[in-house]
This record gives structure tokens, sequence and C-alpha cells, in this order.
């Protein structure tokens, strides 16, 4: 069996530099390529952690699937929720979800990148005893 050396979502979209400024900005991801129908973000110093966007109308997607993404959560984890929150709430993006932290050991909030997939900022925090318990190895 061969194992991937790679595995990244690619969201199809109609405007693909629009997005990936919006990442970019937002989670401080960089081009690492760029054409006008497909872009590639990485995070600086974890080359893999990746998140791409194609053109929903290229050629190289099968002409049935030609569609924005829908019904996606992005579930992005960052050492500091609250920062990335500040960034969100200045750019004035809706709150999905509202930061706070859930007894399940998450700390978060849900927003919307600009194509309407949801985006999940995440940070581990201890889970509440209730959960420690129920989940305990």
């Amino acid at each position: 069996m061969t194992t991937p050396s790679a595995l990244y979502p690619v969201l199809m979209t109609d405007d693909v530099a629009r997005d990936a400024a919006f990442y970019g900005r937002l989670l401080g991801l960089e081009t690492t390529f760029a054409a006008d129908w497909y872009v590639s973000l990485a995070a600086p110093g974890a080359p893999a952690v990746q998140l791409a966007f194609v053109d929903g109308a290229h050629p190289s997607v099968p002409a049935a699937f030609r569609a924005q993404a829908a019904g996606v959560l992005v579930t992005v984890e960052v050492q500091d929720t609250d920062a990335v929150h500040a960034r969100a709430a200045a750019d004035g993006l809706p709150m999905h979800v509202p930061l706070r932290d859930e007894a399940w050991g998450q700390r978060h909030f849900v927003t919307e990148d600009p194509a309407g997939v949801l985006v999940d900022v995440v940070t581990v925090i201890p889970a509440g005893a209730e959960y420690a318990a129920l989940y305990a190895s």
C-alpha cells in the first residue's frame, strides 16, 4: 500500500483570490502556489497544514460537480483562539457560535468564510470532569 504524502481540503469557490486572502488574514496562512483558478496555502513553519481553493468552473473539476463548497465545516486548531477571534471580530465576521469553552475540551468560535463555508477555530483545553470520565481510556 502507498502511504499518502499529503492530504488537504480543496474548496471549490467562485473567487479563489478572495477566499485565499480571507484565510491568510484570519489564520496567517501563506500562499504556496497561486494561479487565477487555483491557490494553495500553508501555515508558516508547518507545511503539512494546508488548504487550497479551486475555481468551481475550472475544467479540472468534473462538470457534474462544479459548485461552491456547501455543507462543509473547516476546523482549524490554533494555540490562541482568543487572538484569532479578536481578528475575526475586528473584521466584522459573523459569529455563528460565540467564543466559548466547551465541556468536551475546546475553546472555540464558529465564523463563516466569504463563500459560506463554516470555520470552527479551536484551542484544546482540559475537558470537564463529566467528559473526562466518559472518554477515559
